[in-house]
């Protein structure tokens, strides 16, 4: 008996000993709640940073543009055939000369027109571009003009050396992305009161709240003036529902699923719920606005089939040192390495029978980088409109999930064979209220998807939205939402409902974006700072938000689904959990979730594979813990196999 009694306090002195030497070492510190003057600084430094990169952007993909046309006009192809089709694809091209260098510039073969303000400073920098492209050397000016009148001239020699490409270049995409930016980062208080009435979110009360300042946004909600959703216990009668229209001044009412959405002629919100408390109600309350925050299987070495790939340069299988030759991967994707994603491949890139759709601002459909991509979508917002995006929010995101991997164009995306389902539910300023997003979740549920991604938000918890969100989730839908970008720890919904996956943002060098939301409710994060994607018109753009962080992980939902299709999505969301690297303070915190989604290990885990827990820098952790990387595990060890034995 008494060796038993020494060997424990052996064991529990070499614990004791082995703990005090880890208090020692100090802990990974903890991210810093942003000040209010620190974040709004932060958030205008990205902005700038975002469109630097999308001007960036916007001239590589240009140049390449410009050698494909060389090329077709080498191809001995009508220059006057190749300009045209290439102006047809890209409107920003406004002006496009192909002429010999012996020859004036005017002389040559010419494609579009330019605005007389912009004449005479593009035709000085054209000039320039015809002497330096006579070198052999490519040039590119600087900006020209400011806001949506921003141009660049670009001049690209041929590669027989007779001949050049020289043309202006449209890129009002920069102040759209500085405009989007604005309100996708709330540096601009959004939206005005003209339509929307602007409430705060306090428990229990609907107090009025002026926003008149960025950080006012922070803790406010948005909802519709005039109306109200109302969810009965039993469903009126058409004589009810009449009495309801004629006494609140009703002209109607539209109801989907269990919940109506009245909108009264001159009563408000306030006054329509205190009218409905007479009604045998579960639930009346504002409806609220909603806002951007931005199968064939190919699996190597296991069992399912390869399919088609929609690229003839798709490899068959994936090297430890794959590099996609989409043209923008490598300069400005640091996303998708710093997750192992190419790594991830090397398991599976996907299932065109595994949908993801994305309830947003639509999809631009004739992306040349997404078209192949997309199934039948809807729009919500206008019912006889396809959901084309005329925001650029939804585009981005979609690139982000599934752009075309390895055809030598534009961006990479996460999987290669999953297709998107777009889902418009956010109007052209990119807002929509409860009733069009509740619908397009239920819409996208009954219509297939696996996965939903919801890049948007409000610190309201509608109990309408919550019913939809439900009866996806009970459909064994992957809901996944961005937690927001207002630096705050209070929950936004839909991320914060226990059925959804939220998502936070982290930066480059895996710290926390100082835009991004948290709390206990955050599951995971992702990268979501200058993040290059799709945009529409055939553009790329660079976006930052937990709105670019979402989609990174409902494209890891796909493809983990895509590997085990036989995965309920609870199963999903705690192999995307447990799979990912660890940030901040040790195991789960507000700030971080779990940590980083790791694509490679995520799909390992839903193959079946055994994979090495990684440390905090990334690395492969030893298989068992030792005292001095796990102290409290191992001594957990050693008192189990001692306890075992006697």
């Amino acid at each position: 008996m008494w060796r038993y009694v020494l060997s424990f306090m052996v064991i529990v002195g070499l614990g004791i000993f082995v703990i005090a030497g880890h208090r020692g070492t100090e802990p990974p510190p903890t991210p810093e709640v942003y000040s209010t003057a620190y974040e709004l600084s932060a958030k205008q430094t990205l902005l700038n940073q975002d469109v630097k990169l999308t001007d960036d952007l916007c001239r590589t993909q240009c140049s390449v543009d410009f050698h494909q046309m060389i090329n077709g006009i080498h191809d001995r192809k009508s220059a006057a055939e190749i300009l045209s089709e290439m102006k047809a694809m890209h409107e920003k091209m406004d002006y496009l000369v192909w002429s010999k260098h012996a020859e004036p510039l005017m002389s040559g073969t010419k494609i579009g027109t330019l605005k007389q303000e912009i004449q005479k400073p593009a035709a000085n920098y054209m000039e320039t571009a015809k002497q330096k492209v006579k070198t052999g050397t490519s040039y590119q000016s600087p900006n020209i003009g400011q806001g949506s009148q921003s141009y660049f001239v670009l001049g690209v020699p041929s590669s027989d050396g007779t001949s050049s490409l020289i043309g202006v270049i449209h890129q009002d995409i920069l102040s759209k992305v500085a405009d989007h930016q604005r309100k996708n980062l709330r540096l601009e208080p959004y939206p005005n009161e003209n339509k929307w009435k602007i409430e705060s979110v306090e428990t229990g009360t609907l107090r009025d709240k002026k926003v008149n300042h960025p950080e006012d946004n922070q803790n406010t909600s948005h909802y519709h003036k005039n109306e109200v959703a109302v969810r009965f216990k039993q469903d009126p009668t058409q004589a009810q529902l009449a009495q309801i229209h004629k006494e609140i001044g009703a002209s109607g009412s539209k109801k989907l699923g269990y919940t109506y959405v009245f909108e009264a002629g001159s009563m408000e919100a306030k006054q329509l719920m205190s009218y409905f408390s007479k009604w045998d109600v579960e639930y009346a309350e504002p409806h609220y606005l909603y806002m951007t925050n931005e199968r064939m299987s190919e699996t190597v070495n296991g069992a399912s089939a390869q399919p088609k790939p929609f690229s003839s340069d798709s490899p068959a299988v994936i090297t430890p040192d794959f590099i996609p030759n989409d043209n923008l991967y490598s300069k400005y994707q640091w996303n998708l390495p710093i997750i192992e994603t190419p790594k991830g491949w090397q398991v599976n890139r996907g299932a065109s029978d595994i949908v993801v759709a994305v309830v947003d601002t639509g999809v631009d459909l004739n992306h040349p980088d997404l078209k192949d991509h997309l199934v039948a979508g809807t729009n919500i917002v206008d019912q006889n409109a396809s959901p084309n995006d005329d925001v650029g929010h939804g585009t981005h995101v979609a690139g982000v999930i599934s752009a075309l991997v390895n055809n030598n164009l534009g961006v990479a995306g996460m999987t290669w064979y999953n297709k998107v389902m777009p889902v418009k539910v956010l109007d052209k300023t990119g807002a929509g209220n409860t009733y069009s997003v509740s619908q397009g979740i239920i819409w996208a549920t009954d219509h297939g998807a696996k996965v939903i991604n919801m890049s948007l938000g409000n610190y309201a918890d509608s109990s309408f939205l919550h019913d939809a969100v439900t009866y996806a989730f009970n459909h064994d839908v992957a809901l996944i939402a961005a937690s927001g970008n207002d630096n705050t720890e209070q929950p936004g919904y839909p991320a914060a409902y226990p059925e959804v996956f939220a998502v936070a943002a982290s930066d480059s060098s895996n710290k926390k974006a100082p835009f991004s939301n948290y709390g206990d409710y955050i599951d995971v994060t992702a990268p979501g700072v200058s993040i290059a994607s799709t945009y529409p018109n055939n553009q790329y753009a660079a976006l930052s938000g937990t709105s670019m962080a979402s989609p990174h992980v409902t494209a890891l939902a796909a493809l983990i689904r895509s590997t085990n299709p036989s995965l309920k999505n609870t199963e999903v969301y705690e192999i995307m959990r447990k799979s990912a690297q660890d940030l901040g303070d040790p195991g789960k915190d507000k700030y971080f979730g779990y940590g980083l989604i790791n694509v490679m290990q995520a799909v390992n885990t839903a193959n079946g594979r055994n994979v090495n827990n990684k440390t905090n820098n990334g690395q492969a952790a030893p298989a068992s813990p030792s005292f001095f990387t796990d102290p409290l595990g191992r001594l957990q060890q050693t008192l189990n196999w001692f306890f075992n034995k006697r």
